[in-house]
């Protein structure tokens, strides 16, 4: 591995490990200004999850072919966030699973 692909990495682990302070004020009267159906944002959660799926295979695929310009920290950094959405899709789906069965289970 290249020292300068080194370098990247350290430099990526030092911006993660120390964050910058994130400015809150505001962020509620935003955040109700308009409301959101639920069906379009889970189906627009559920794009981005592909999306990301479908981006990281193309970019492991064309590491895998020894096409020029792609960098093995960044095809495993894609390939990590594509199942780490995978993974909290599946979680949602399971909540809701389980919220529809507490649902149909209450007395009427």
């Amino acid at each position: 591995m290249a020292i300068p692909s080194i370098n990247n990495v350290l430099n990526q682990m030092n911006t993660i490990s120390n964050p910058t302070p994130i400015n809150t004020q505001g962020v509620l009267e935003n955040f109700t200004a308009q409301p959101v159906e639920f069906a379009s944002f889970l189906s627009s959660a559920l794009d981005k999850v592909s999306a990301a799926q479908n981006s990281s295979r193309a970019q492991a695929e064309a590491f895998e072919r020894g096409e020029p310009g792609i960098d093995l920290t960044a095809v495993m950094i894609d390939l990590q966030k594509a199942s780490v959405g995978m993974q909290l899709t599946v979680q949602v789906r399971n909540r809701i699973v389980q919220a529809y069965q507490e649902i149909m289970n209450m007395p009427v």
